[in-house]
């Protein structure tokens, strides 16, 4: 690298620094506590009540709800609607076309097609579609352990994310 190039590159980079905010640990605790209490509930009702609440996508949804809950992808309409219109196209797509090599990205189009449709975007909802292809779902699979566990997880945003006066939780209902 040149002289002038790395001139450059060190003043973005000093320009990168001071424009990044300071971590502030009490944010973090608070992320890291409502994170591991709201997957805390979900997981001890599967594990402790054999409830069948666990779908891998709930750990996006967890930082999403714990960690950015400002983000429109977390509000509860996208959550609970984004899941359930995934879990939808997933299960659908499956009991159409099997599980193929295209089906997994035909699930996962019509789950962002269907959230686009009801303005419910959340991300992690394509990789629920993804999973119900995946792991050969049938119809219940929506209801539980989807609607059900993004519910528990919404509820557990509700009070965890209130309680640090930090964060104003949901920032709309619909």
């Amino acid at each position: 690298m040149g002289k002038g190039a790395s001139k450059i590159f060190n003043q973005q980079i000093a320009t990168e620094a001071e424009e990044r905010p300071y971590f502030k640990a009490s944010k973090i605790f608070w992320s890291v506590a409502a994170s591991f209490l709201g997957m805390g509930i979900v997981c001890f009702l599967a594990f402790e009540h054999k409830l069948p609440l666990l779908v891998t996508s709930f750990g996006s949804s967890a930082v999403l709800l714990y960690a950015a809950c400002d983000s429109p992808m977390a509000q509860p309409k996208n959550v609970l609607g984004g899941h359930i219109i995934s879990a939808l196209a997933g299960v659908l797509v499956y009991h159409l076309c099997g599980a193929q090599w295209w089906s997994y990205a035909l699930a996962v189009s019509l789950a962002i097609a269907g959230m686009e449709l009801t303005s419910t975007m959340h991300a992690p909802g394509g990789a629920t579609a993804f999973i119900a292809v995946y792991s050969e779902q049938k119809f219940s699979f929506i209801f539980t352990p989807v609607a059900i566990g993004a519910a528990v997880l919404i509820l557990m945003a509700l009070l965890l994310n209130n309680l640090d006066g930090h964060h104003r939780y949901p920032q709309s209902w619909w």
